[in-house]
């Protein structure tokens, strides 16, 4: 007598024990994807589909990363799955801001870092944001000032010390990030961050830092000692 269990569902119960019993490290980024695959596609073996999306992306990261559009190039990838996976980004990204926001961001620097690569190291194009800081340095407002091409981002000094005062912030810390990878600082990079830093200080509003961040690290401005 045959079963009518498809051919991968002890595959499937397997490796949820492995996963509940030894978390994250007990499997690989394709089996994460497997994981998350299953309620998506209840009656098909997702190992092929995890495989090829790891291969495509590269990463497990970047495959959640990745746009609905690009996402949806992929052979056996409908709605239900792209929203499955752009889902486990939009929590990843609530857990990051929860364990920052409200919070005083310069003694919990490590979340802060965190919650930025989580925010953009991923992103496509350069991307320019300003974290708002109050008195106690507390975050108080995260916001994407200006979205620019792969390379270059236009940033406005006023409309930054205007916004900060605007949410009556007192400091802020600049972040942007490098899609090329490279999170090291360009000289226009520098010159922006002294013109936002002079005109802060004619305000009030002081500038923490600046950071960079890329899919393979980040870079400080001010450790680098350009602050």
């Amino acid at each position: 007598m045959t079963s009518d269990k498809p051919h991968f569902s002890g595959h499937r119960q397997r490796l949820k024990d492995r996963f509940r019993k030894g978390g994250v490290k007990a499997v690989a980024d394709y089996e994460m994807l497997e994981l998350l695959l299953f309620s998506a596609i209840p009656r098909r073996d997702v190992k092929p589909l995890a495989k090829s999306l790891i291969d495509h992306f590269g990463s497990f990261s970047d495959v959640i990363s990745a746009t609905p559009e690009r996402l949806a190039e992929i052979s056996g990838i409908g709605d239900t799955v792209i929203t499955s996976l752009k889902l486990v980004e939009g929590a990843a990204q609530k857990l990051a801001q929860g364990k920052i926001m409200d919070k005083p961001v310069l003694s919990n620097w490590q979340a802060l870092i965190d919650y930025c690569q989580i925010q953009m190291a991923h992103k496509k194009k350069e991307q320019f944001r300003i974290l708002f800081l109050d008195r106690k340095n507390r975050l108080i407002a995260d916001e994407k000032q200006q979205e620019g091409t792969i390379d270059h981002t236009p940033v406005y000094p006023r409309e930054v010390i205007k916004r900060a005062l605007e949410l009556h912030s007192t400091a802020i810390i600049l972040v942007h990030n490098h899609p090329s990878g490279d999170p090291t600082p360009s000289r226009d990079d520098v010159e922006m961050t002294k013109r936002i830093e002079e005109a802060g200080k004619q305000l009030g509003v002081i500038l923490h830092d600046h950071l960079i961040i890329s899919k393979s690290g980040q870079t400080s401005l001010k450790t680098l000692g350009l602050i």
